[in-house]
Parts: C-alpha cells; structure tokens; sequence
C-alpha cells in the first residue's frame, strides 16, 4: 500500500525535465515546483527524467539539485530521486562507513534483506558492485565484528523463494530448533542464522507463530531474555522487519522524531524508502502504536520545504500536475 500519489496524466520526460531547469533557473529555485514534479513521479519515472535531464541540458540532475537546494530538504529530494536499489546501495555503504557501528546503523541491511523483495536485494547487490568496486558481501567482513558479520553476510546473500509456500510440520520442527538454541543462548547458531536468512517470509511467520503457540511467548521476547547485546538487538529487528515491517518502519519514524532533536536521516531512509512499497500501512500503525498521528508528528518536528516534501510522500501534500 503506497502512499504516493500520481497525476491523472502524466507529462512526458521532456516535459518533467523542462520544467525542472525552469525551476533551477531564474532568482531563487522554485522549491514547489521541484516537489510538484519528483515528489510525484514513480521509481520508473524518475529514472526516465533523471537519464533525460542529462541528454537534454548536458549536466546531472542530481548535481543540480545538489548545489541548487540545502539542508534536510536536499539530502531528502535527492534520495527520493536516486533508483530504489542505488538508493539502498548508497545507504548501506553510508552505515559500513561508520566508524563505530552500532545496530542503529546496521538496521538498514536489516530492511534491504528482511523487508524488501528477493529482485530487489540481488539489484542493491549489483548497484552495490558498480557504485564501490567492490561487494556488500566483502565490505560487511571487512568492516562488521562478529557475531553481526555471520548474520549480516548470511542475510545478504540469501535470495529467498517470494511465493506463498508453507509447511506446518517445517514450521513445528525450526520452531523447536529455534527454542533449542535460544534455551542454549546460542544466538549465533547456524540453525538460527541459516532459517532466518533462507526461508521464505511466508514460511517464517508460520514458524513464529508456532514457536508462540508452543512456548507461550514470542521468538522476539526469547531472543530478548538472552539478553541486551548487539546480537540480540539486530535478531530483534529481523524478526520484526520479516513479520511485520510495518511496525518497525514505524518504529523507526517514531524514534527519528521523540525526544531532544530529530534524526533526519533515519526519518528520510523511512519515509522514502516505503513510500512506493508500504507508507500506508505504516501510517495506519503508527497511532496504534504510540497513540498519536503519524502525520501530525512529522508536521511538528519538521519545517519549510522539507516538510512539505515529506507531507508529500506521504500523500498529503499538495497535488501532482
């Protein structure tokens, strides 16, 4: 279910990219009108006016908007406007940079393996490979300690079956396992890593609700009575991510936005990465889970261009042409 809204007809790419440089030029950018055009355009689209852009007026449209626009109002549109899977590949390369890595910034391979489609992670991958000569696969060894760096290499690589396809005496059976190895607090096992990493998302919620059914309380809270290290955090949140990524993608708005200061970053990599896949369903958790509105709070923590561009993803903001 996603937020973004399409005009009723849509321009050419001529036609978009005309407009864009009209918006560039002149005293001032026009701000609106670069949120009229890419704030409601599709993935495809954008990828067409971006690759027209540059044939038209001989420059990069990213570079443009780059030196045109500042702030959380740029890092948002240009990240809106980057192609899903180099948007990702860009986002993850950002987090294996980090120097101190905590889950917080690892939980963004978390969502590209867990909360995305098998197609989508083997093209992050391949962007992956052309942005940075070299794989995600390589810079997650390179640069994640163990324990993560078992779970995280595992998830990566996994291309899991995306129909629906379960088997209850499969479920019954790794649920056990699972709660063998939980028991044991061998969180890094390889029946642990091998079934979240391999299973089809379909297959696993059946296993959770199994192990739930079996031993009265959830995979997430068993994992969590082992304790509270990184570990246990980012096997928390794939399990989140995999049985209801609504809720974390809600989660993650929420935590940008309470509290002293916003987190653009999380609250952009939220908002723009789900806005084609699932806002909608976010939207509608998110008063469920902390009792207010979602649009409301991002209104009351954000300003200017940069809140009516969010607004706009979200489907609230002003109209397409």
């Amino acid at each position: 279910m996603a937020s973004l809204k399409l005009p009723e007809v849509v321009p050419s790419p001529t036609q978009d990219s005309e407009r864009l440089r009209k918006a560039f030029q002149g005293f001032g950018t026009d701000e609106r009108e670069l949120i009229l055009v890419l704030g409601h355009r599709n993935a495809q689209q954008r990828k067409e006016i971006a690759e027209t852009y540059k044939q038209l007026y001989n420059e990069s449209l990213f570079d443009r908007l780059n030196s045109e626009l500042s702030g959380d109002f740029r890092n948002a549109i240009i990240l809106w406007t980057y192609d899903p899977p180099e948007r990702h590949a860009r986002l993850a390369n950002d987090a294996l940079k980090t120097k101190k890595k905590g889950t917080k910034h690892l939980q963004v391979l978390v969502e590209i393996t867990c909360a995305s489609t098998p197609n989508h992670l083997v093209a992050v991958r391949q962007a992956y490979c052309s942005l940075f000569d070299s794989s995600l696969e390589e810079d997650i060894i390179a640069s994640v300690a163990p324990p993560l760096k078992k779970l995280l290499v595992s998830l990566v690589s996994s291309y899991r079956y995306d129909k629906v396809a379960v088997n209850l005496e499969v479920a019954k059976s790794e649920a056990s396992k699972l709660h063998e190895a939980i028991n044991s607090k061998k969180l890094d096992d390889d029946h642990i890593v091998w079934t979240l990493s391999t299973r089809n998302l379909f297959q696993l919620r059946e296993t959770f609700a199994c192990y739930h059914k079996l031993y009265g309380n959830t995979l997430e809270q068993g994992i969590k009575n082992c304790g509270n290290g990184d570990l246990e955090t980012l096997l928390q949140l794939v399990i989140l991510c995999i049985d209801c990524p609504e809720k974390h993608f809600a989660k993650v708005i929420s935590d940008s936005i309470v509290g002293f200061g916003t987190d653009e970053d999380s609250l952009n990599r939220a908002i723009v990465t789900r806005a084609e896949v699932d806002l909608l369903k976010v939207r509608f958790e998110y008063p469920n889970m902390f009792k207010s509105s979602l649009d409301d709070d991002v209104i009351g923590d954000t300003s200017g261009d940069y809140k009516d561009f969010l607004m706009t993803l979200l489907g609230r903001g002003p109209e397409g042409e």
